[in-house]
């Protein structure tokens, strides 16, 4: 029997590293899958408060808070899809949000609309395709429809924000 070469990693550790994306911390749309699947609304609470980070807060906010506007325009850019496997990407979305507040309307008057297009293109190429669709749909306000229950009204729940998305 072949002995296995101690600087390589295990199947085993492969396999569970191809579905964190070589992290601990999963990728954004890989925590809304668990959402959508979780069977109930306590469950689908849970794995939100599970997996609880500043960025997933954002993105969902960005998504449901209706105070929220976004300075970019309507539908989808024109971006070149990144198909690289998870966790080859060059950038994750839980560390790009942060530059999310560029794109609300009123944040940055420094930048001009061009240039937060440009950004917000650039955002989208680097990271994985299935973060990307995230953050479209965190914009378009459709996150809902593509996650089955992770709604409005559980995210605050979760949370425990008041009708304006802040902890009272």
């Amino acid at each position: 029997m072949a002995e296995q070469n101690p600087h390589l990693i295990s199947k085993k550790a492969m396999e569970a590293m191809s579905t964190t994306s070589g992290s601990s911390y999963p990728l954004i749309n890989e925590i809304f899958l668990k959402v959508n699947n979780a069977k109930d609304k306590p469950k689908k609470i849970d794995v939100l408060k599970q997996y609880d980070k500043p960025a997933l807060r954002q993105i969902l906010k960005g998504c449901f808070d209706p105070k929220i506007e976004w300075e970019l325009p309507e539908g989808i850019p024109p971006y070149i899809e990144n198909d690289v496997p998870a966790g080859t990407e060059h950038t994750l979305l839980i560390n790009e949000a942060k530059k999310l507040w560029h794109f609300v309307k009123g944040a940055d008057t420094a930048t001009n609309k061009l240039q937060k297009e440009t950004m917000f293109i650039q955002m989208l190429e680097g990271l994985h395709k299935d973060e990307a669709k995230v953050l479209l749909d965190m914009k378009n306000g459709t996150l809902n429809k593509t996650y089955k229950g992770l709604t409005s009204d559980m995210v605050r729940e979760a949370f425990g924000w008041n009708a304006d998305f802040v902890k009272p």
